[in-house]
């Protein structure tokens, strides 16, 4: 195995993998007379194996899901190519059908050897292995069942062309390395773009009311999936009427379709420009994702987003969009100085006006939430309620959603599901 490890040379990342290079190094051990070390490098590669398999719910044959997972995280020249274009024509070819046929071998190789010199059969378990069914907030799904799908399709490759023909087709369909098999981001210490295991599930359906507003964000939003004019987003208002879940039960809905979305922080935005460089020319749709944006006087995080926008000399890509939620409308905290009949020491007030609103109105689609009213709320709650399996008579539950609201933050989408939860609870 070794030796097929050396030979690659546009996948030559799998050399220094730590289970590949054991395994390879136990294969070795066995070819000796003695095999006395040969624990030394099996045991660790097969434990380090089993927790990968575990993050990610690796069923049925570990070995092959784990080189699908090489394959599909893999980014070169040539995947990152066969991304956008899928099928490629070019002498590079020829040195990736080279790779392919090593590949090849190792994804099918036997270990009848190796567990023959083992105490007990390792690798005949690995091999055929029965995963413990587990929930997202456990395993990668995301990850998961694109992997468990591209070791489906590998199995039917009879030999390397197949191989070839197998992952030009995932890469073009699903993507490669840590931003094609996730979703959802953020963004590390040094501001590079992380994947988020274990994001959430959350659903459009969840919000049980504002539909003309879910209808323009959800029209904006298939346009930009759909490479067609769209604008920047902010979802403006009251706090607690879902605006922040409107925007992730977007990505739920439509990551099949490509979008992918990467969280922010308002004292990351110094890293914005970076974070561009690292998503354009990919072939999925980002939406930046900045959550309760607002800025007092005297920050002055928001000229980056400001300059990423509209008026930097690199113009932002044409696959990033920025979603913004906040409480205000101008996202910077206005004062009574601000009014055009007020009196003031800044000799040029509308100037500073102007700056105040410049922010805002680079935002192309600006959507109102606002509280609902009493008889909304009670038909939130009572939506929210069924999906949950709460079991109360209208007038009991509207009953104690009015007080809840009362003691609490009002009438909102955010109270609704909280009162929900207390009565659960009860």
């Amino acid at each position: 195995m070794k030796t097929l490890l050396n030979n690659l040379i546009i996948y030559q990342s799998f050399k220094e993998d730590a289970i590949l290079k054991g395994i390879a190094r136990s294969v070795k051990e066995i070819k000796k007379n003695d095999g006395k070390n040969l624990s030394k490098y099996v045991y660790p590669a097969v434990h380090e194996l089993l927790d990968i398999a575990t993050v990610y719910g690796f069923n049925k044959n570990l070995w092959k899901c784990y080189i699908a997972y090489l394959a599909a995280t893999t980014e070169t020249p040539f995947t990152l190519a066969s991304e956008r274009q899928g099928t490629l024509n070019g002498s590079v070819n020829k040195l990736v059908m080279r790779d392919l046929s090593y590949i090849y071998n190792i994804y099918n190789y036997d270990f009848s050897k190796l567990d023959a010199a083992l105490p007990q059969d390792v690798f005949a378990v690995l091999t055929d292995y029965k995963a413990v069914q587990k929930s997202e907030s456990i395993v990668n799904l995301s990850v998961s069942k694109k992997v468990l799908t591209l070791m489906e399709n590998m199995n039917g490759a009879k030999n390397p062309e197949e191989l070839y023909a197998v992952l030009t087709d995932f890469y073009k369909t699903y993507g490669v390395g840590e931003l094609g098999l996730n979703r959802a981001f953020r963004l590390d210490d040094n501001g590079k773009v992380t994947a988020i295991t274990h994001p959430g599930l959350v659903t459009l359906d969840e919000i049980a009311l504002y539909d003309s507003q879910k209808r323009r964000l959800e029209e904006n939003t298939v346009a930009f999936l759909n490479r067609k004019p769209a604008n920047n987003v902010l979802l403006y208002g009251d706090a607690g009427t879902g605006k922040s879940t409107m925007i992730k039960g977007l990505l739920t809905k439509y990551e099949s379709a490509g979008l992918r979305m990467i969280e922010i922080y308002k004292h990351e935005f110094k890293h914005l420009s970076k974070v561009v460089s690292q998503i354009k020319n990919r072939n999925y749709r980002f939406i930046i994702y900045l959550d309760d944006l607002s800025f007092e006087e005297f920050e002055i995080e928001y000229k980056y987003l400001k300059a990423i926008i509209e008026g930097g000399l690199e113009l932002c890509p044409e696959n990033v969009l920025i979603y913004a939620t906040s409480n205000r409308r101008h996202l910077i905290r206005e004062t009574w100085e601000d009014r055009p009949d007020a009196f003031a020491a800044d000799m040029h007030q509308n100037d500073t006006v102007t700056e105040k609103l410049s922010l805002s109105e680079r935002f192309g689609l600006k959507i109102g939430f606002f509280r609902p009213s009493q008889q909304e709320f009670f038909n939130i709650t009572k939506k929210i309620a069924q999906r949950e399996g709460l079991n109360l008579a209208d007038e009991e539950l509207f009953a104690e959603a009015n007080k809840f609201s009362m003691s609490h933050s009002g009438l909102s989408g955010r109270t609704a599901k909280q009162c929900v939860k207390y009565l659960l609870s009860r």
